[in-house]
Order: structure tokens, then sequence, then C-alpha cells
């Protein structure tokens, strides 16, 4: 992709959606990359639609996806930032007029839906990817490091939970949505924990669920507990809890020889969410404070948390775009066929419902 005498151009980019992911974390991660060009916003919320115009002077904004393919030829990638029912419509639509796909998590509201995709984008010759971004969160870089060095022996079980205390659903589109829907914290956090212990330890089944509505006006869940069990040995204790007042640990690890716990969240989201830059000095820098804990021969050492790294999805994505698309070998940042197994969990996982 060059622009005039070769030159590198920018990759044209529309974002539909401007809640918390769209204002959150795309626009900014896609401002901070000069591999990108960020034209066109789509919300068609009147507050929004006023914030995207004060915050990304410059930039179009538009009501919704049928505008953003009006100048399908003047765009290369549309990133989708909407309700997780409309992502499966939404970027067919886009795939057929020849644009390259990001889509938020979870993918689909089926596994069905999401494959339907992946073929699409393959006959297509289309870049599809999904913002599967907590893969760069700060803490798991860290664990990643970790296991890598084989600090804990034979992993025996992995704990990983997203807790939160919100007793107010505050997205009209989440309290109206059911399961079918795509609503619940079953695919809001748990896609991301499902697929942060898939990488970490591969395929997996469900063994046992725990899906509960303690919220009165929820229509899906809001407290959940899965356990996994991976082929490579490994159980998975997964928890995910939006009416939850006392946090447990975001990360435990026990193994033959050594074990890790980890405190607190990744800082990127705050960080961006309170106006700062993927681009300031402190972004994704976590306090000393929050070190997690690996613990091996009877102590204790401290130990510094990884740089979170967002924006490393986009240069990925870049990278692959630049190289030629579909067609290049370089890797995706998210294959889509990882975010399908996610939703084959979470799947299996209503059965115990």
């Amino acid at each position: 992709m060059t622009g005039t005498e070769g030159s590198p151009r920018s990759i044209r980019t529309a974002v539909v959606g401007y809640g918390l992911a769209g204002s959150v974390f795309h626009a900014p991660l896609l401002s901070a990359d000069p591999s990108y060009s960020l034209d066109v916003i789509a919300t068609s919320d009147a507050g929004r639609q006023a914030g995207a115009s004060s915050r990304l002077p410059g930039v179009d904004v538009v009501r919704d996806l049928a505008e953003v393919l009006k100048r399908a030829t003047d765009l290369d990638l549309v990133v989708l930032a909407t309700p997780p029912a409309t992502h499966h419509p939404l970027a067919r639509a886009a795939l057929e007029a020849g644009l390259d796909v990001v889509v938020d998590k979870p993918f689909a509201v089926t596994s069905a839906q999401g494959q339907e995709l992946v073929e699409l984008a393959r006959q297509l010759g289309r870049v599809l990817t999904v913002f599967h971004n907590r893969r760069w969160d700060g803490d798991f870089l860290t664990l990643q490091k970790l296991l890598a060095a084989q600090a804990f022996g034979a992993v025996t079980r992995f704990e990983s939970r997203f807790e939160r205390w919100s007793p107010a659903i505050a997205k009209a589109w989440k309290a109206r949505a059911t399961a079918a829907d795509g609503g619940g914290v079953l695919f809001d956090l748990g896609s991301h924990l499902i697929d942060q212990a898939l990488q970490l330890f591969g395929p997996a089944t469900v063994l046992h669920a725990e899906l509960k509505a303690r919220r009165s006006d929820e229509r899906a869940d809001d407290d959940v507990f899965l356990v996994l069990r991976h082929d490579s040995g490994v159980t998975s204790h997964l928890s995910m809890n939006v009416l939850c007042a006392q946090q447990g640990p975001r990360f435990r690890v026990l193994g033959s020889i050594g074990g890790f716990t980890k405190n607190g969240v990744d800082p990127q989201e705050p960080y961006l969410a309170a106006g700062g830059s993927p681009l300031d000095p402190a972004y994704g820098r976590e306090d000393t404070e929050w070190a997690g804990f690996l613990g091996r021969d009877a102590h204790l050492d401290r130990l510094p948390t990884e740089r979170g790294n967002y924006p490393e999805f986009y240069r990925m994505l870049a990278a692959k775009i630049l190289d030629g698309g579909a067609s290049s070998q370089l890797p995706l940042p998210v294959n889509p066929e990882d975010a399908v197994e996610v939703l084959k969990v979470i799947e299996a996982a209503r059965v115990f419902k």
C-alpha cells in the first residue's frame, strides 16, 4: 500500500461506534499510530457525535455503517465497536464492501456466526481480526514471561478473575440485552478471561459452570464461575462478577515448584479513559505497589509488572495490511479462529445454566 511516488500511505480507517470501546480504546490507539489515518467516526448518538467532533477535529462524523460504506472506496479498514448483536451483520457488510475489518470482542453472539465471517474473509481475501486487547495487559505479559521461563515447573491450576462493583447497569443496550443478544458478563469480561486461558494453556473443555443474575434488572448474567480442563493438563478457574464488593487476586498460578499471585487490574483502560495518550511515557506502567509475588523455596519475591502494550495490536495489524493484507505471511494480532474458540467455550458453559 503506497501513496504518490511510492511513499508509504496511511491505512484509511473508520471507527463505527463511539461508546467506551470506540472512544477509549480504538480512537486513541489509532490516532497515536502513524500507520493509520482516522478518517471517519460513526455514531447515532448526538452527544457522542459532539464529543467525537470536539476531540478529533478533522475527522468526519456520520450516523452509521451505511454512511461509512458510501465512502468505502476512500477507506481501507473498518473497526466495529458496536454492541455484540450487531457484529455479524456489520462485519459481513464491511467485508463485502471490500474493506478489512476489526471486530471488538465478543466476535459474534454464536460460534457459527464467527466461523461464517472467518470463511467470508478468506473467500474475499480480506483481513479480519478481533480486538482481544487484554493479551497485551501488563500482568498477562508478566505471566507469559514467567511461564516461558518455567518459573512454576508443571502448572496445575490457573485462577483468573475480573471482578467489579457495578450495582447499576450503566449502558442502555446492556440493560436490554439477553444472552442471545450478547449481553451479560460471560460475553463481556468472560471473553477476555477465556481467551487468556486458552492462549496460556491451550484447548480446553468446560467441566463446570455457574451463571447467575444477581442484579434485579440483569437480563443475562452478572456473576459467572467456570472450570476448564485444558488438554495440557492444567485446570483453570475463571471468575467474572460485576456485583463484587471485595475483589480476589487478578491471577493466581500454582505449579510443581512455585506459584504466582497478582492483585489489581491493568492500568491502560483507566489511563486512556482519563484522556492519556498511548504515546505518554507513563502509559502502560503500573505502580510498583501492585507488583505480583513469585513464591518458590518457601519465600516470596516481588516482581515488577511488564509494561502494558495495547498499541501492539494495531502495530501488528498495520504490518499485516501494509505487507499485502490477507496474502501476507505476517501474523494477525489475533487470529479470528481463536475468537471462535472463545465463543465455543461460552456456548459450552451455557449448557450448565
